[in-house]
């Protein structure tokens, strides 16, 4: 008996039949003596349209929503290009999927998709729509090299243990939909960009990460310049060598008058100084962490221009695929214990022919192997093939990953920093200079990528020894305003969902954070959500810095429904849909979590009334104008029935209708007259308003918008 093999892509099924030596490709697949390879082309299914569940959702009207239906359907997926029609390939795949997993001689299928939450998905929503019978197996890899494929089929699963990954992805998507289809329509047809001809595109991961680049741009707007000022002297020693030193009184080296340092000066002229103090010290600098999916992303597009995150990853899955990376959307930076002696193979290989080839010693400090900081998938390595016939795009990634993976069995590299006190020979100068430098003892891991050093070396001098002052110099110093988000820091900020960390290095509290789910997006999602808001014209780029557009502006200003612009929010959503995978957490509470806030979202959009002013109702012609409407400046006119604004169409409910209870139960009627004065000095006056205790009275009436209900209600105001 054979057993049906599913890869995610064709790339990936090539590299099991060649584990195996499987030959014989048909139309669709492999086939060996023992395995049927075939292979889906990412998502062969997608969820239901709201139209396929009612007719009536085709076209979109403001009371249909919220649409949530009672249960999720699959359907083949759409053409790219013409959404109406079925994708054709995705369609025969399937049938060919189908026709191999009834065949006789097929007594089970196993699951061989990306080992993470949209793989398990990938195999499993073709499982549930066929409602396969015979057992389903997964195998799970971080590498599609012939010895990991035979390890992994040695190790293969029951496909039900992947329950809680299954969930996690089914959750997510079941989630995307909800909030996606509803806040995007209600939120189009509210707000009407473009004049209705554009989709204001709403998601649970695209509005959180538009408010970090909308948080920055702001900040730079509001900031305010200010300048502080800087004593700089040049000193010479007995050896004409000359370094700098920064003036410091009262452990400060800033002055907000420039006349204090002025002064200063004139106390050194034609002075000397004494180093009253030198300290040396040894420091170690070790070699960057191993790369995760965004610490790769943001290195490559900080590096090289024309780079977006979203290539990155593209190129990462292309050498994955082509089994000379290991997985790549990982959010660790270390690698498992089990893997030490892969990685001294991998080493080995890798190192062969280098300059630097003898230094390269193997290490396992917890710096590179190190469980805590591995989270499903280790850090992205080489394998031990080493790549050949790949484009330049694919060694510029090839070649970041293997540079940081032997970083780490170089020596750490070593310098000296000096720090030189010097005091000037006059007591009437109270403070002190002080001069900074380094000196590199031990290039060690640096001998890998030559990075040009700013450092300052500072001449040989020993304590107490007396140097001349040659020059002095005010530096004014101007505080600059943040930068703009570049692809690397907007990552950092999803990553880590807005929490800052002061060391670049990963820190144990940065990781614990990262591998807790608590995040924007995961790393196989981000560099998506990137280009998503660069398509729906809500950010654009300017060079490698991102800043939000007009659009976005004005969608983070008005957008109503604030839990999803909360960086909080949307992390307790992800870490939840990362509890679920981890059994913590049960899909359906998750799902009616989803639920409620998009019921409440929708309200509140619905009852948003910040844009109507911003839409020109056309009055028919010959119409009478009573005045103006208070909400959106439109016109008010006279029906039948009742006053009410001309800019109904656009959502303005504001109304008054002749048969007002309220106005009928203190004995008077709603007139034009009453109306054109209300509209005019908002309020208008009665007399002669009767109680229900027979006394009368006079009163102001508005007619007020509660903004929890979007309805008007009558308030009133006595007169004395």
């Amino acid at each position: 008996m054979k057993k049906v093999i599913i890869a995610e892509k064709p790339s990936v099924a090539k590299n099991i039949a060649d584990a195996f030596g499987v030959k014989k490709r048909n139309d669709g697949y492999y086939e060996g003596n023992e395995y049927l390879i075939t292979w889906a082309f990412g998502h062969l299914l997608q969820l239901y349209d709201a139209k396929d569940y009612d007719e009536n959702m085709r076209g979109w009207r403001m009371e249909k929503f919220p649409f949530i239906p009672e249960k999720f359907e699959y359907k083949i997926k759409c053409d790219s290009v013409n959404r109406l029609a079925v994708d054709k390939g995705a369609e025969k795949q399937l049938n060919t999927i189908k026709h191999l997993i009834d065949r006789d001689d097929v007594d089970g299928v196993i699951s061989a998709t990306d080992f993470d939450r949209e793989g398990q998905v990938i195999g499993d929503e073709i499982f549930l729509y066929f409602n396969e019978k015979k057992p389903v197996f997964r195998i799970l890899l971080n590498e599609w090299t012939a010895e990991e494929v035979k390890k992994g089929m040695e190790n293969l699963k029951v496909n039900t243990e992947m329950q809680s990954l299954q969930d996690a992805g089914i959750g997510r998507q079941w989630a995307d939909w909800i909030i996606g289809i509803n806040l995007t329509s209600v939120a189009t047809l509210r707000y009407k960009p473009n004049g209705g001809k554009k989709i204001l595109n709403i998601g649970r991961v695209l509005l959180p990460t538009l408010k970090i680049i909308y948080d920055r741009d702001k900040e730079i707007e509001n900031f305010k310049a200010s300048t502080y000022y800087k004593l700089v002297a040049t000193f010479k020693t007995k050896n004409n060598d000359e370094f700098e030193g920064t003036y410091y009184e009262n452990d400060s080296e800033k002055f907000e008058d420039k006349q204090i340092p002025e002064k200063i000066i004139e106390s050194l002229k034609e002075k000397n100084a004494e180093i009253i103090e030198k300290q040396v010290e040894k420091k170690k600098d070790y070699a960057p962490l191993l790369f995760n999916l965004s610490n790769l992303q943001g290195h490559v597009t900080s590096k090289y221009k024309g780079w977006t995150s979203d290539k990155v990853l593209k190129v990462a899955q292309s050498l994955y695929e082509k089994k000379f990376i290991t997985y790549p959307r990982t959010g660790s930076i270390a690698l498992e214990e089990s893997l030490k002696d892969r990685t001294k193979k991998v080493l080995d290989v890798i190192k062969k022919g280098l300059k630097y080839e003898n230094e390269i010693k193997f290490v396992t400090n917890k710096r590179i192997f190190d469980n805590s900081k591995v989270e499903s998938h280790s850090a992205i390595v080489p394998t031990y093939m080493k790549p050949t016939g790949i484009n330049k795009d694919e060694e510029i990634v090839y070649n970041a990953i293997k540079n940081r993976f032997i970083m780490q069995f170089l020596p750490i590299a070593e310098y000296e920093e000096t720090k030189l006190i010097s005091k000037v020979n006059d007591n009437e100068v109270k403070g002190i200079f002080v001069s900074r430098g380094k000196v590199q003892i031990v290039e060690g891991w640096r001998v890998v990528e030559k990075i040009e050093s700013k450092d300052t070396v500072l001449p040989m001098v020993s304590e107490k020894e007396n140097v001349d002052i040659v020059n002095t110099q005010i530096n004014a110093v101007t505080k600059k305003p943040p930068k703009l988000h570049t692809e690397k820091t907007l990552l950092r900020v999803m990553e880590t969902c807005g929490k800052s960390f002061k060391d670049e290095e990963d820190t144990d509290e940065m990781m614990a954070s990262i591998l807790s789910g608590f995040s924007i997006g995961t790393p196989a999602t981000r560099a998506e959500t990137i280009k998503k808001l660069k398509d729906a014209e809500y950010i654009k780029a300017k060079g490698k810095s991102l800043t939000c557009t007009e659009l976005g502006k004005t969608l983070v200003d008005i957008f109503p429904a604030k839990e999803l612009l909360d960086l909080e929010y949307t992390g307790k959503l992800e870490k939840t849909l990362s509890d679920i995978e981890k059994g913590k957490f049960k899909k359906d509470d998750f799902i009616n979590i989803i639920k409620e806030f998009t019921i409440n979202a929708v309200d509140s959009i619905k009852k948003d009334i910040s844009m109507l002013k911003n839409f020109k109702a056309e009055i028919p012609e010959g119409a009478e104008i009573v005045g103006y409407c208070p909400i959106c400046k439109n016109p008010v006119l006279e029906s039948e029935k009742a006053f009410g604004c001309s800019n109904w169409k656009n959502g303005c409910n504001f109304t008054i209708w002749k048969s007002d209870k309220f106005i009928n139960s203190l004995g008077k009627k709603v007139t034009r007259q009453m109306v054109e004065l209300l509209l005019k000095n908002g309020k208008v006056g009665f007399r002669n308003i009767r109680s229900k205790k027979g006394t009368t009275y006079s009163a102001y009436l508005r007619y007020v918008r509660d903004e929890k209900t979007g309805y008007y209600k009558w308030e009133m105001e006595f007169i004395d």
